[in-house]
């Protein structure tokens, strides 16, 4: 599994506008977009009683990880399980489909239900569940508009409306009772290997600040 280099930079709409539309030049939109519209990302993130993901993130640990579910545009028949790491400056994600059935169990406590050995990652997160007391802590629902690029498999995100809610058993339902976490456009930059230089251009467009925004971390602190 091979990692990937994420630079993230807060924008203003200005910013925005002006990124938005040489990207569309030069890039494709993701497949996941409705329309023009972009979509909406839902996620459920896990950590244990003494916080750990939050904890990792704010100590700036090179090391660290977290899990989540995640589906799009309110379709709940496609649920993915993530986890995220980053090691020695690369981030790194691997993937497994949950059903809506064994999403619901877990809301209900029963962790038991993706006791599957044939999915490592679904038996790492059961395993992580029941040795280091991972669970459901937070939802988080933003608007995201993404572009692809070829060459350096790159991946250009502008994420907006960033909301959350603590009521993870309402994980499925429209809704959740989110309130917003963030107020500021977060643009992402994500690829392998090298940047191309038609990308690192349309970078240099005016002055922003790189951040490590994380929106779970954004969250949890409302």
């Amino acid at each position: 599994m091979d990692g990937r280099h994420e630079l993230k930079y807060y924008i203003n709409a200005m910013e925005y506008t002006l990124l938005r539309t040489k990207l569309r030049v030069i890039a494709k939109p993701d497949k996941n977009a409705v329309e023009d519209a972009g979509y909406t990302v839902s996620s459920l993130y896990f950590d244990n009683y003494a916080d750990k993901a939050v904890t990792d993130k704010l100590s700036g640990l090179s090391r660290r990880e977290k899990f989540r579910l995640r589906y799009y545009n309110g379709d709940t028949s496609f649920i993915r399980l993530e986890k995220k790491s980053k090691a020695n400056h690369l981030a790194y994600k691997e993937t497994a489909l949950v059903t809506a059935g064994q999403c619901s169990a877990l809301l209900a406590g029963d962790y038991h239900s993706i006791r599957h050995e044939d999915t490592p990652l679904l038996m790492e997160l059961y395993t992580k569940m029941s040795y280091q007391n991972l669970r459901p802590r937070l939802i988080v629902e933003y608007h995201r508009e993404a572009y692809v690029y070829g060459a350096g498999n790159v991946r250009v995100t502008f994420d907006s409306r960033v909301r959350t809610s603590n009521h993870v058993e309402g994980f499925l339902c429209a809704g959740h009772g989110a309130i917003p976490a963030a107020g500021s456009m977060v643009m992402e930059v994500k690829y392998n290997g090298f940047l191309p230089d038609v990308i690192r251009d349309l970078l240099r467009t005016g002055a922003r600040n790189q951040t490590e925004f994380s929106k779970y971390v954004a969250g949890r602190l409302v």
